[in-house]
């Protein structure tokens, strides 16, 4: 599997963020480690403009508000008028009514090129929470089934992220089985994922080959930290100078991918 990291590196590539309050410095850092370029614009008056000089978008739907979803379904339109690549981040989907249909608006509106989510938010979006138990934070869940169900219903390429992530389209299903525990005690670290998604996507046309090369070389680039702190706030620095450092020939070497047709 060819790397993307060096072209993302070499090229790198504007990525605008319509995100949460929370992660926007977290995000901005973690962009600049893996060598993008980050801005973070959501004025309903710049987001079309802004969405079509960027290289690629990502709706985040954290801390949404009514204004700042009208926001994210206009950078969107103008993203897909552009040919500009558009990451979903539905962040706490099922939580609330309206978290739940601002995320089902964004997707009947705006063409998504992927949606990175947990299972939990995954199989909200998808409705299909009846049909799978468990899903949040359960090892007993069938992430593969979750996939199936929920492409099936979404038909929009999916990154399901958790102990195992899971990218599936039409055509493909990818396990990546690389990654550290300790992503989970970082306020973010799926937020900044799912930007580091959208900047492999900018830099290539083959969504699961990107969204692959993302996933491998993220959770690389966790273990690699882990190993060296084992405390969240020290391994929070440590990860972000790993994302620095990491290249596509480690992630080669380190890699944990199971295809599947």
């Amino acid at each position: 599997m060819s790397h993307l990291i060096e072209e993302v590196r070499k090229q790198q590539p504007l990525i605008h963020n319509i995100t949460n309050q929370v992660v926007m410095n977290f995000t901005a850092n973690g962009l600049y480690a893996v060598g993008a370029a980050p801005v973070m614009a959501n004025a309903k008056e710049e987001v079309e403009e802004m969405a079509q000089i960027a290289s690629a978008v990502v709706l985040n739907i954290g801390t949404l508000t009514k204004e700042q979803v009208d926001a994210m379904i206009l950078a969107g339109k103008a993203a897909n008028r552009a040919g500009v690549p558009v990451v979903l981040d539905p962040v706490g989907v099922g939580a609330t009514t309206f978290r739940t249909d601002s995320a089902k608006r964004i997707v009947q509106e705006v063409k998504v090129t992927c949606i990175r989510g947990n299972a939990g938010e995954i199989s909200n979006l998808a409705g299909v929470d009846a049909q799978v138990r468990g899903v949040e934070g359960s090892s007993s869940i069938d992430v593969q089934q979750l996939a199936e169900l929920a492409f099936d219903t979404l038909q929009v390429p999916l990154a399901i992220t958790g102990e195992k992530d899971v990218v599936i389209n039409q055509d493909e299903r990818v396990i990546i089985s690389n990654g550290h525990p300790l992503l989970t005690k970082v306020t973010g670290a799926g937020c900044l994922l799912s930007a580091v998604i959208a900047s492999f996507l900018s830099v290539s046309e083959n969504v699961i080959e990107a969204v692959t090369n993302a996933l491998s070389y993220y959770g690389v680039a966790a273990e690699n930290a882990a190993e060296m702190h084992t405390y969240p706030g020290s391994f929070q620095i440590a990860f972000l100078d790993q994302l620095f450092v990491v290249d596509g020939e480690e992630v080669n070497k380190k890699k944990q991918i199971t295809r599947s047709s």
